[in-house]
């Protein structure tokens, strides 16, 4: 298979060039191994079937024979073997030169000893998500994010993506191996994923044996409330409608602490702006998948299902959306967040970048009455916040799935279909 070029690509090299190591973390499947060996020296597979026994012997007897190699050296799936990590910093503190060390790995390490350095200046983490629909092919790019910080930028260009695309695409996710395979085989690997998360991924990501019917309630529990602010108390009465046994508030938590840790959830924190009113901020942070297929497996979806079902449509693309606009944001230095207020005013993400710009973004699955509502709540956002003590936002964007084209609204505000979006 073609290698897909990754916006991923220039962060890895960037974070290479200014640090001995760098750390690749990010969800099973989602090609961190495959953009790692695009500049990789050499490489050394810890679970490699053949090698497995021997490299973690030699990870306890001498760690740094595991190091030798030409560099940039990519150690990959290292948790495996946690003494690896202080090998790493203290080999790059031996050469002092930067560009030594790739690490990749699914899961956050539970074993590190707690004498275990930070790593702090030496290795850089990065974390890489399901391809964006920009890097899979499907966004024609004509609409450049970063261009939309720039005032007065104008766009014109045509949506190529219709309703059953976007279905489509929401369902199949952003997994590399899906993105070149027919609609059948396409769909089936985000089923495959849910599967192995429920089956043994969760179980590992602590340690700690999870039942497989609970991990399936907590995960379709966590894709009916996607998009929302749903408290744990909420899940865990969800779940146990059909939970015969105890179920605390605890369990749960531990178990999307798990998923967590395996780069499955990963939800989205709340923006602080100065506002000019006394609305409270609400600071919960808001659910989400890494990719929006892994929700839809566990409810048993299609596209034709959330064609039928425009309500759960409409959260799941905003979940795509959420997925591209992380992707994009970090590779501008930004981060991603949402709004929402005790006067009920919400925005669905807010992109907030390192040297203080900031742009709105409502998400909308289409249409000119969802298209209009989400301009509202942008100006009703923009006219509170305090710009004697903050910047007024450089854009305000609605993101949308199925409108026809992108554009510049006369009150400034851009119509920006996903499928033409790029970074």
């Amino acid at each position: 298979m073609k290698y897909k070029k990754r916006i991923a690509d220039k962060i890895l090299q960037k974070r290479l060039s200014a640090k001995g190591a760098v750390l690749i973390e990010g969800a099973k499947w989602c090609g961190k191994t495959t953009t790692a060996k695009q500049i990789a020296g050499s490489t050394l597979y810890m679970q490699n079937p053949r090698e497995k026994k021997q490299n973690l012997l030699m990870a306890d007897l001498d760690p740094a024979v595991l190091l030798e190699g030409p560099i940039p050296r990519l150690i990959d799936e290292w948790q495996i073997a946690p003494v690896l990590w202080d090998a790493v910093r203290f080999e790059v503190d031996q050469r002092d030169s930067f560009g030594q060390f790739i690490l990749t790995g699914s899961s956050v390490p539970i074993n590190l000893d707690g004498n275990s350095h930070t790593g702090t200046g030496r290795i850089s983490k990065m974390l890489m998500r399901p391809m964006s629909l920009y890097e899979s092919g499907e966004s024609n790019g004509t609409v450049s994010l970063a261009d939309l910080f720039t005032s007065g930028y104008d766009i014109a260009s045509k949506n190529q993506l219709d309703i059953y695309d976007i279905a489509f695409l929401t369902c199949r996710g952003g997994w590399p191996k899906a993105t070149d395979q027919t609609e059948s085989v396409a769909l089936q690997q985000a089923f495959d994923y849910y599967d192995v998360v429920v089956a043994s991924d969760i179980s590992r990501a602590d340690g700690i044996n999870k039942n497989p019917e609970r991990v399936k309630r907590l995960m379709r529990s966590y894709s009916r409330n996607l998009a929302s602010q749903t408290k744990l108390s909420n899940i865990k009465k969800d779940m146990k409608t059909n939970d015969l046994d105890t179920l605390d508030i605890q369990t749960i938590d531990s178990y999307i602490n798990a998923l967590k840790r395996i780069f499955v959830i990963e939800d989205l924190p709340a923006w602080n702006p100065n506002l000019r009113s006394k609305a409270a901020i609400r600071t919960s942070d808001t659910r989400y998948f890494v990719d929006p297929s892994i929700g839809i497996a566990a409810l048993g979806m299609g596209p034709t299902d959330l064609i039928h079902d425009l309500n759960t449509f409409g959260l799941y693309f905003e979940s795509m959306c959420v997925r591209d606009l992380r992707i994009f944001s970090e590779s501008l230095d930004g981060t991603l967040y949402h709004y929402r207020d005790g006067d009920g005013l919400e925005c669905d993400a807010v992109i907030h970048l390192r040297n203080g710009q900031y742009g709105l973004v409502e998400i909308k699955l289409g249409g000119q009455t969802l298209v209009n509502e989400g301009a509202e709540n942008l100006i009703r956002l923009k006219n509170k916040i305090d710009t004697a003590k903050m910047s007024e936002p450089s854009f305000m964007m609605v993101l949308a799935g199925t409108e026809p084209f992108a554009y510049k609204r006369d009150d400034g505000i851009y119509v920006v279909p996903l499928g033409c979006l790029k970074d």
